[in-house]
């Protein structure tokens, strides 16, 4: 098929999509894929704390959905992996697992089961999958379909304010990948992050609101929307966190959060932060901490810091291609393994050894967050943030 020819069962389904609501997308795609070429196939989500892959059905059609396991499952292989898997199916079929994957962000898995394999079966099912990333990203801000389908536990008021205003938990473009969780994830109160690319910079923070209660929640979000609405003002970083402090100090007299905040030139590695009250990041570099890269004395915590006669200090380091930068909250470091603490030289090792074993910095992430559960047995005892972002201008853009 020619660059500039058309797709007739692809221009169907896209078609349809356009104009279905959210909780019908996989009873469309089931109406079209003969028409593409397949047998069948199944749209997985993954939940929110990313154990299980969820199947999207009708909610009508009654009976709890398929749910297959993140660890031990072939789709879940395929989701970690971010790759295409293989297995045989049923009455000489093949089934595919193909990651659903919106930019860089994970979203589920397309099970596509069909009677042929080739390239251009490969590449259909691929396509069919990347529409419906788009479909599944665009879609699920405006109904609970998606949403519902994630939960496993109910979730805390404070826990779906918090996650109304965090944005997609991974982002990333040639130059970079930044990749965050958050747990406990259906009873988060004061915890929050942050990342968003504008004009060739990388923005991050990380924030800890004082309290687990509802006021935490409110905080924390208040931070993010004040952040974001200076930002897209123009305000450059001292600003954003100048004004963050008068908002809180206002409107919250009583209380405060910690936060870090940084901005990433992403052509030259060009590092800025302001840190007011909160741990320093690490900066890993060849699977190694760089000591005391990020060691500067604090500032006061947000809510405390405007009018005060100290300026915030905004400090300055250099990345390297292939620098990771490690922003937490201390729920993370003060959990506790085997009756010690998690501590900085558990936390570092593991990330390392994640890293040097090739696996991308979402499953990196989802691997230490539920070790940290694990741990606890799924209890926490503080919020626990993490935020990983990479900066890796010397990699080969990987093409479909």
């Amino acid at each position: 098929m020619g660059a500039t020819e058309s797709d007739p069962a692809m221009d169907a389904l896209l078609d349809a999509l356009h104009r279905t609501e959210p909780g019908r997308l996989a009873q469309v795609v089931q109406q079209h894929y003969g028409d593409l070429g397949l047998d069948r196939t199944t749209i997985y989500v993954a939940d929110l704390q990313q154990n299980v892959l969820v199947a999207l059905t009708d909610e009508a059609g009654g009976g709890p959905p398929q749910r297959l396991s993140m660890d031990g499952s072939l789709a879940g292989w395929a989701y970690r992996s971010e790759s295409l898997r293989i297995q045989l199916g049923e009455k000489d079929t093949v089934v595919l697992f193909v990651p659903i994957i919106d930019g860089v962000e994970r979203l589920g898995v397309l099970r596509v089961e069909t009677s042929t394999l080739n390239a251009a079966t490969v590449r259909r099912c691929q396509s069919v999958a990347a529409v419906m990333a788009m479909a599944l990203a665009t879609k699920g801000t405006y109904s609970d379909r998606l949403a519902r389908a994630q939960r496993a536990a109910p979730m805390g008021v404070a826990a779906e304010m918090v996650w109304a205003f965090l944005p997609p938990r991974t982002i990333g473009t040639e130059l970079i990948t930044s990749s965050a969780v958050v747990e406990p994830a259906y009873e988060v109160g004061g915890d929050a992050f942050d990342h968003s690319v504008v004009d060739s910079v990388l923005h991050t923070a990380v924030v800890d609101a004082m309290g687990h209660d509802l006021a935490a929640g409110l905080t924390s979000s208040v931070v993010l929307a004040v952040c974001r609405n200076a930002r897209r003002g123009g305000a450059d970083l001292a600003e954003i966190v100048d004004t963050v402090d008068e908002h809180l100090q206002r409107l919250f007299p009583e209380r405060y959060a910690t936060g870090i905040f940084l901005e990433l030139q992403m052509t030259t590695g060009h590092l800025r932060w302001v840190n007011c009250g909160h741990p320093p990041p690490y900066l890993l570099r060849d699977h190694a901490l760089v000591p005391e890269a990020f060691r500067r004395e604090p500032g006061l915590p947000l809510g405390m810091g405007f009018g005060a006669a100290e300026e915030r200090q905004v400090h300055e380091v250099r990345l390297e291609p292939g620098d990771r930068v490690l922003l937490y909250t201390d729920g993370v470091t003060e959990a506790r393994l085997t009756g010690d603490a998690f501590g900085e030289e558990r936390f570092i090792d593991y990330i390392n050894r994640a890293a040097a074993a090739g696996e991308p910095a979402p499953e990196v992430l989802r691997r230490l967050v539920h070790a940290i559960l694990g741990s606890q047995d799924g209890r926490l005892s503080d919020d626990a943030t993490i935020l990983l972002f990479e900066w890796h201008p010397l990699r080969q853009v990987q093409r479909p």
